[in-house]
């Protein structure tokens, strides 16, 4: 079996984007896309094996730069905000030396202080989170 260029270049950008699929890197993908391009192109122009590259190495440059642009502005994590879900969940009293402590939010344990005018929680007690300082979390009854 004698396969032309056009025809290896879109079987390599087809494997490329059935590898993306076992991979999920959101890279192949793009290299596949360029490929496939790439053997449409001498398909229609019949290139020479230097300028198959050329090809190749502008529409994956191309492709890669459409998908970081896709991709939009990058986001900071967020995990102990107001805004990240944990105001208004329940909480269960761990231990508190005073105003401070620990609480158990579903199955992570927390720094925990005192809402003002809080009277201290005995154990495995039941509280509200009302507020988070940094890392920790301010709660109440």
């Amino acid at each position: 079996m004698d396969l032309s260029p056009a025809v290896i270049w879109i079987l390599a950008g087809l494997l490329l984007m059935l590898l993306e699929m076992a991979v999920s890197g959101v890279f192949l993908l793009w290299l596949g896309m360029a490929a496939v391009g790439t053997g449409i192109v001498v398909q229609l122009m019949g290139a020479v094996f230097w300028l198959d590259v050329v090809v190749f190495a502008v529409l994956a440059a191309g492709s890669i730069t459409l998908a970081l642009r896709l991709r939009g502005p990058k986001r900071e994590a967020v995990v102990n905000t107001a805004g990240s879900g944990v105001v208004g969940r329940e909480a269960v009293a761990l231990e508190f030396h005073g105003r401070s402590g620990r609480v158990r939010v579903g199955d992570s344990d927390w720094n925990a202080r005192l809402a003002e005018g809080e009277d201290v929680p005995a154990l495995h007690d039941q509280l509200r989170v009302v507020d988070v300082e940094g890392t920790t979390l301010v709660v109440r009854r």
